[in-house]
């Protein structure tokens, strides 16, 4: 299909030449309104010219009886831009008057001329010319007539001007129009041309393309912007899976491996068989809470907990996952501080929320042990549209250029596996917070990088 073709079809082409249609029929209409109005008006303005002045010639023959009314009649004809005067035998033939000949009939009956008429003038230089006018016609009680009119030359000069000019005005309109209908499609053919390239790459496999924005904001961005955050999720949701799969293959074959082991040195002894099924239990107790998380946070992002979500005591929330730790803060001898706002609502759901926070604080509780200050501090307040709830403790902390790989599946930044976890809690905590329109923040506790503070920060309104 030829370039023109593809142009022809598409939607701001077609748009733009509907409305060229609809402009021109507009336009048409309007000229011709406009240029009957005005002849209107002037035939109107010529006709109550005419009658004045027959009703002054009646008046001339009232007063002054026909030697008046001639020597009034030659007066006024010899004035320049005269009026037409005639005056006419009972038969209809023209004995005075500026006018050398008229339509046959034309003096038969009295009143107006039934429509405009053609008449010649004595400077005409052949029967070809003839101009147009609209009269008045009087009988006398002595069966004279008398003709009185205004020729229509100039008010039709000025009716064409009028339709002339509009015409030219509507083909300018016309041309511009074309231009910018032209303009139109040519750009909006380029840009879905740039958008369609873009399409075929990410088809193609390559998800990190995006579709092209211009920067004006216009229904293309929009559309633009919305499907890139599409593929933006797409793409994510896709390293996740694969980190996933890798994952799984290589954190989840040790434990697998050690299970079979403990079952089969359970089926050679049995002495210390109960021991040994003791151990399988919490092994598979171990790899039934790694699928589970695993599970609850493909669940999260998938959207599928997003009808369960109202609107949530926050600070009970807080104040329940707080008093459930405390033991085990002191068993690990950690003091456990707060510092929580009464009082606080969010929209979100409360298994979620408090999941993630509970994980928040089995991470606090399991590095922070044995730290120089055995501190744990929870703190809640809303600030500028947000709700901040964070959790810092004074351990070990996380590398500034670690903070955001801790966030994904099965890294632990304990690579000997010597304290109990999967590498799926701040997972689970960041998949949360994106479920709720928030975010997730890793900041340093202290000043010298140790301790970790995680920040969770809650719109005050669902978005």
């Amino acid at each position: 299909m030829s370039r023109f073709g593809v142009l022809s079809r598409t939607t701001a082409v077609r748009l733009s030449a509907l409305y060229l249609v609809l402009f021109s029929l507009c336009a048409a209409i309007l000229v011709f309104y406009v240029t009957g109005m005005s002849e209107r008006l002037l035939e109107q303005q010529t006709r109550e010219a005419v009658a004045a002045e027959a009703l002054q010639i009646e008046g001339v023959y009232e007063r002054a009886g026909i030697s008046g009314l001639l020597r009034t009649l030659e007066r006024r004809a010899r004035q320049p831009g005269a009026n037409l005067y005639v005056i006419a035998g009972p038969a209809g033939e023209i004995l005075a008057g500026n006018v050398a000949s008229l339509e046959p009939g034309l003096l038969d009956d009295a009143g107006w001329t039934p429509e405009p008429f053609r008449y010649r003038r004595f400077t005409d230089e052949s029967r070809a010319d003839s101009h147009v006018a609209l009269a008045q016609v009087i009988v006398l009680d002595n069966g004279l007539r008398i003709l009185v009119g205004r020729d229509l030359q100039e008010p039709e000069k000025f009716r064409v001007l009028v339709r002339q000019a509009l015409v030219v005005a509507l083909g300018i309109m016309g041309l511009g129009a074309l231009v910018i209908w032209f303009g139109i499609g040519r750009n909006a053919l380029k840009r879905i041309d740039r958008m369609s390239e873009a399409s075929t790459k990410i088809m193609g496999g390559d998800l990190s393309q995006r579709l092209p924005m211009s920067g004006s904001g216009d229904e293309f961005d929009r559309l633009s912007e919305s499907l890139n955050t599409m593929l933006g999720r797409i793409e994510k949701l896709n390293e996740g899976l694969k980190q996933v799969s890798d994952n799984i293959a290589h954190d989840l074959k040790t434990p697998l491996t050690r299970l079979r082991n403990k079952a089969e040195a359970a089926l050679a002894s049995r002495e210390n068989q109960s021991a040994s099924l003791e151990e399988i239990i919490a092994e598979s107790d171990q790899l039934i809470r790694t699928f589970n998380a695993l599970l609850m946070i493909s669940r999260v992002e998938a959207g599928s907990a997003v009808a369960e979500m109202s609107e949530v005591d926050l600070t009970g929330i807080v104040a329940d996952c707080v008093e459930l730790y405390e033991p085990l803060a002191e068993e690990s001898a950690l003091r456990l501080e707060t510092a929580i706002e009464p009082k606080v609502t969010v929209a979100g759901n409360r298994e979620l929320i408090g999941q993630a926070l509970g994980n928040l604080l089995d991470n606090a509780v399991k590095y922070a042990e044995g730290a120089e200050n055995p501190l744990i501090r929870v703190e809640m307040k809303e600030s500028e549209g947000n709700v901040l709830l964070s959790v810092a403790d004074h351990g070990p902390g996380v590398p500034a250029g670690m903070r955001s790989e801790v966030l994904k599946r099965f890294v632990r930044l304990d690579e000997s596996r010597s304290k109990p976890g999967t590498g799926l809690g701040l997972s689970l905590v960041e998949a949360v917070m994106e479920m709720h329109h928030g975010s997730l923040e890793l900041t340093a506790t202290e000043p010298d990088g140790t301790g970790l503070t995680v920040r969770m920060v809650f719109p005050t309104a669902l978005a």
